[in-house]
């Protein structure tokens, strides 16, 4: 790829999303099949949903929720988080990450991530134990897992569980292993733009027979059975129609992984020789499936700032996204009270500044794909 003036190439517009939702007609069959059950909320089906997935996953228990977010939420009441408590965390993630601690009245605590993955670093999260901490919640961002092996040796260590929130990561590996059955708790969401989804939605799994059956309990308004209430819960339940839509695509999720990798390891041969753009780094040691495939752009180097070649992929029709714009601390919400921690984590102050995510969803074909590295070219004014 060659040089030339940001102007020089006119590209046509060609529509490329940053998402795809999936659907079929054995979703629109299944969807259709559940609302004439005349069962709506938290039936078979959902049942249904948690065995496949739990087989799938080789989990123990998986417990279907309303949202990724209540799943978190769920998972740390069921470890008897509360206040005064400390639960380590990263801080370049989606705010639920954050939020579900805070709503057990415990405090998130942020270490910094590691340059190549964005993951949380290991180092960090040992500097930021207190006497209070009580656990560690590392996040698999974009679909690749963290360092698992050095994040439990820290649990154990000093004692403290793991919650992983895998919301961008089903199917995902960390040694051979999928993702879910590592920690104490592990957190998916099947929101509508991820891997696996239920238009909104989540699940919980784990090993635990105690934590599956106050989860159980806590989602469902606290019932053991019906009107008969055993602790302080929530409407946390998934409807039918949603485990019908997720249900129709377990089966699918590692053909989902393949064409997401595929598409990365395309987009990467294409974009490796572009001045100023680095592709994602995935470590040997995992299967990382690409919820996002986010580059990091070096300003300096292409000659335009991440914010304006997103504005020029945009006007030839490329989305793109950045997955996240601010560190979790410095959310309006929680800057009066988190923004001094800004201080523990100068990678994260740079990368938030730099990462662009760009299609990589199962949908897309070879001419959408020539297109994004078209497109992405002629921002930084490199012919294509």
């Amino acid at each position: 790829m060659e040089p030339e003036s940001h102007s020089a190439t006119s590209l046509k517009f060609r529509r490329v999303p940053i998402a795809k939702p999936y659907h079929s007609s054995d979703i629109e069959e299944a969807v259709l099949a559940a609302l004439r059950s005349g069962m709506l909320i938290q039936g078979r089906v959902v049942e249904e949903f948690e065995a496949r997935l739990a087989d799938y996953l080789c989990a123990k228990h998986v417990i279907a929720v309303g949202s990724g977010t209540a799943a978190l939420h769920l998972a740390f009441l069921a470890l008897g988080v509360g206040p005064g408590d400390e639960v380590i965390t990263t801080p370049f993630s989606f705010a639920s990450s954050a939020y579900a601690i805070l709503y057990c009245g415990a405090t998130p605590v942020f270490a910094d991530i590691d340059p190549r993955t964005f993951n949380i670093d290991p180092a960090s999260i040992e500097e930021r134990i207190t006497p209070r901490t009580v656990g560690i919640e590392p996040v698999h961002l974009y679909g690749q897992p963290a360092e698992m092996d050095a994040i439990r040796a820290i649990a154990v260590r000093h004692g403290l569980f793991i919650v992983e929130d895998a919301a961008q990561a089903i199917g995902a590996e960390y040694r051979g292993k999928k993702i879910g059955t590592i920690g104490d708790v592990t957190c998916f969401s099947t929101y509508a733009t991820k891997n696996l989804h239920t238009m909104e939605g989540g699940f919980v799994t784990t090993a635990s027979d105690d934590i599956a059956a106050k989860i159980r309990r806590l989602r469902n308004i606290g019932q053991e059975r019906k009107y008969h209430h055993t602790m302080i819960g929530f409407n946390y339940r998934m409807t039918e129609v949603a485990a019908a839509i997720g249900l129709a695509q377990v089966g699918l999720i590692d053909e989902f992984s393949r064409a997401r990798r595929e598409n990365a390891a395309y987009l990467t041969a294409a974009l490796s020789s572009l001045p100023g753009v680095t592709p994602p780094y995935v470590a040997p040691h995992v299967t990382c499936v690409f919820h996002q495939y986010t580059v990091s752009i070096d300003e300096e180097r292409t000659g335009r700032t991440r914010d304006e070649i997103a504005a020029a992929m945009k006007a030839v029709g490329v989305e793109t996204g950045v997955h996240y714009p601010e560190p979790i601390y410095a959310q309006p919400a929680l800057r009066d009270r988190f923004g001094t921690q800004a201080a523990f984590c100068p990678v994260t102050e740079q990368a938030y500044r730099r990462v662009l995510s760009l299609p990589v969803h199962p949908a897309l074909t070879k001419d959408d794909l020539d297109h994004v590295v078209s497109a992405l070219a002629t921002s930084i004014g490199v012919k294509p």
